[in-house]
């Protein structure tokens, strides 16, 4: 699935590509450094599309969708483990043992929580928004991503209005970073 859709299909994109960078990692040789280079992509995508939903989705679903504050609550943990593994992840080499370990906890967890998503609130989402919604929120997820942090943040908010005026700033210095350290996040 492209992105450029409605919200649904951006994030849908989003996990596709997810899986596809979790395959890539699990195919090179255990020591080869391309691994820490996917890992850093992948790490950056999990980061914008985490940050782009705790932006824009999660403030909708709280207030359209029945029963949305216990959905995002449970995003919010969920994304709080994952962010948490990422750290992890950051501070291991490919010849660490743990690395794969990091990578394969990272993978279930984040399958896990994609699948949520897909089959709980995708179709509730769906049936309490109208589709021109749906496309707005596309756009703006779509945005988000393009100044969100490619790092994992440990002391941003993850809720409005204060993730709003904060999260751009902390991308900037992010993308500022990845540069000078030559760290690729983008494919």
């Amino acid at each position: 699935m492209e992105p450029g859709g409605d919200v649904i299909a951006e994030l849908a994109a989003d996990h596709r590509e997810l899986e596809a960078l979790f395959e890539q990692i699990e195919v090179q040789p255990v020591d080869d450094p391309q691994r820490r280079v996917l890992a850093d992509r992948l790490t950056a995508e999990l980061v914008r599309h985490t940050v782009a939903e705790e932006l824009h989705l999660h403030p909708v679903v709280r207030k359209h969708v029945p029963h949305g504050a216990a959905l995002v609550d449970k995003e919010l943990a969920d994304h709080a483990k994952v962010e948490q593994m990422l750290r992890d992840l950051e501070d291991r080499n490919v010849d660490d043992p743990q690395f794969n370990d990091v990578i394969a906890k990272l993978k279930f967890e984040v399958a896990s929580h994609m699948r949520e998503e897909e089959h709980e609130l995708f179709p509730k989402l769906t049936a309490a928004l109208p589709r021109e919604r749906l496309a707005e929120l596309g756009r703006l997820v779509r945005r988000a991503k393009e100044t969100a942090p490619t790092l994992p943040q440990l002391l941003l908010p993850n809720a409005p209005p204060a993730n709003k005026l904060l999260v751009p700033g902390a991308g900037l210095v992010d993308r500022v970073r990845d540069l000078l350290n030559n760290r690729t996040t983008t494919g």
